[in-house]
């Protein structure tokens, strides 16, 4: 059964600054994260392993507009935590911490609805950049008052980041609804992996990064748009290119 559309703290339901969840066991490297954050307007909340992260957020200890999320953690790790989370509907856009180079990491993480990540070792720069840049899509204004598209039997709905499958919410992902609507708003266009990159996760295409390629790919399995099953309309990728929205057959 489809669940309800997310829906997270937005600048006008939550006051700045922003408070972020770090759940992380390196005490180390929280302590130094959690000091820049905080000079960078932030208000930090740390855990240092999964249980007690998710359990804060189960009570509602913490109602945090974004998770920084490490997937190396003793007990339940973060993969284990994200899984519960979504398993839940209405989560807080999510950047995970993985090790770097490991892309099984990262691609699972991304399958299990992580908007992001980072790997480690990083800048404290860098980690502040992709902050920045997901609670912007997630709070963005440019969407207010703009009106719902239609294609086939799909809804978007930018005011709402919320998207309907013959009249069903489906939970989709901040990052995911961006690259959906990027493509339904040039559909039947090709749309470089390197625009809906920098539209869905703010950032620019780096090289070997297949994080567009793993949200498509989950864009796919939640709305049954690889073969025109359900909406009468596909998502079909252009080899070394990027993707297009084809609308329906006769449309």
């Amino acid at each position: 059964m489809a669940r309800c559309a997310l829906h997270y703290p937005s600048m006008t339901e939550t006051a700045a600054p922003h408070r972020i969840l770090l759940v992380d066991d390196d005490v180390e490297l929280t302590d130094m994260l959690s000091a820049y954050l905080r000079r960078e307007g932030f208000v930090v909340e740390v855990r240092h392993d999964g249980s007690a992260g998710l359990a804060a957020l189960k009570d509602g200890q913490i109602v945090p507009a974004l998770i920084i999320l490490d997937v190396m953690l003793p007990g339940l790790d973060g993969f284990g935590v994200l899984r519960a989370l979504r398993s839940q509907g209405s989560v807080p856009p999510v950047l995970m911490l993985t090790a770097r180079g490991d892309d099984d990491d990262r691609i699972a993480g991304l399958d299990l609805g992580a908007d992001d990540y980072l790997p480690k070792p990083f800048n404290p720069r860098e980690l502040v950049a992709r902050l920045r840049a997901i609670l912007r899509r997630v709070t963005s204004v440019d969407s207010i008052g703009v009106e719902p598209l239609s294609v086939g039997n799909l809804i978007l709905d930018p005011n709402r980041i919320e998207a309907r499958l013959n009249g069903v919410a489906i939970a989709l992902t901040a990052a995911e609804f961006r690259i959906l609507e990027r493509l339904a708003r040039q559909v039947g266009r090709v749309v470089s992996r390197a625009e809906l990159t920098e539209h869905a996760l703010g950032r620019q295409l780096e090289l070997y990064d297949r994080s567009i390629d793993t949200h498509v790919s989950n864009l796919r399995r939640k709305l049954g748009l690889g073969l025109r099953a359900e909406s009468g309309v596909e998502i079909r990728g252009v080899r070394g290119v990027g993707y297009q929205l084809m609308p329906p057959i006769g449309a």
